[in-house]
């Protein structure tokens, strides 16, 4: 892989997907997954309570082998919730489950991403717009974002019906939101990539707004779930910063680098 596909000389860059993250994790030293509408702000809700969140690709038989070998609930698609599985990839239905311990949550985007990043050595974190402000300041309080200690942040993005790519605006507007905290706190030199990230999200008068109206937050909407969608843009509400550790998503307060 050419330097220049991974960024290098950066101390803060930006990638999409699952192909991008693969291609970042081995060349920085903290990885952060943004997948605003799904998995990572409702990894923030369920860590607010105190839960270990194990994130699996799929959400299939071999999910609910890898729950048990974890002693953990699995959460179920958004749809399926029920009064026996309340767990779910949706924020509100996460906030309105009894506290689990620990919960497996599936997802294709947000799962798929940070698993991986953990085995090829990052230190991997769970971002969104409820807690961008809180991630890049954690991050840079530990000396990350520098060249020596380069940080990438990756937006997960959604998938067409061919399983292909669909860069997603929340996601573009939540890694900026990680970015811009880590620019704040004199992290860089940002490569271009993750520089037009901050500046999008800058430059969005009214992100909460934007998100809503985006093709993401229209789907989540018509399909009954706004609760969803207003969680998510409950901006900088959050001061819990979601680290993987032992394969699943804590607290930073529990990280031996806190």
């Amino acid at each position: 892989m050419r330097e220049y596909f991974v960024q290098a000389g950066y101390g803060v860059r930006f990638e999409w997907g699952p192909a991008g993250a693969r291609h970042l994790a081995p060349e920085v030293a903290a990885l952060v997954v943004v997948d605003v509408l799904s998995f990572t702000t409702s990894v923030s809700v369920a860590v607010e309570t105190g839960a270990r969140v194990f994130p699996y690709a799929w959400r299939d038989e071999s999910a609910e082998t890898f729950a048990r070998s974890r002693d953990a609930e699995l959460a179920v698609g958004r749809s399926a919730v029920s009064v026996r599985t309340p767990w779910s990839l949706s924020p509100a239905a996460l906030r309105r489950a009894p506290a689990t311990p620990r919960l497996v949550l599936p997802s294709p985007n947000g799962s798929a991403i940070a698993a991986p990043a953990h085995g090829a050595g990052a230190q991997v974190v769970a971002g969104c717009l409820r807690n961008g402000g809180a991630v890049g300041r954690w991050l840079a309080e530990r000396g990350y974002g520098r060249r020596e200690r380069p940080v990438g942040v990756v937006a997960a993005g959604e998938r067409w019906p061919d399983g292909s790519l669909r860069p997603a605006l929340e996601d573009l507007l939540g890694a900026g939101a990680v970015i811009a905290a880590l620019r704040g706190r004199g992290c860089g030199p940002l490569s271009p990539e993750a520089a037009m990230a901050a500046t999008a999200h800058a430059s969005c008068a009214d992100v909460a707004r934007e998100v809503g109206q985006s093709v993401s937050g229209r789907e989540l909407a018509e399909g009954g779930f706004g609760a969803d969608v207003a969680i998510a843009v409950e901006l900088d509400a959050s001061e819990v910063v979601p680290v993987l550790i032992d394969g699943a998503f804590a607290e930073a307060g529990n990280s031996p680098e806190n």
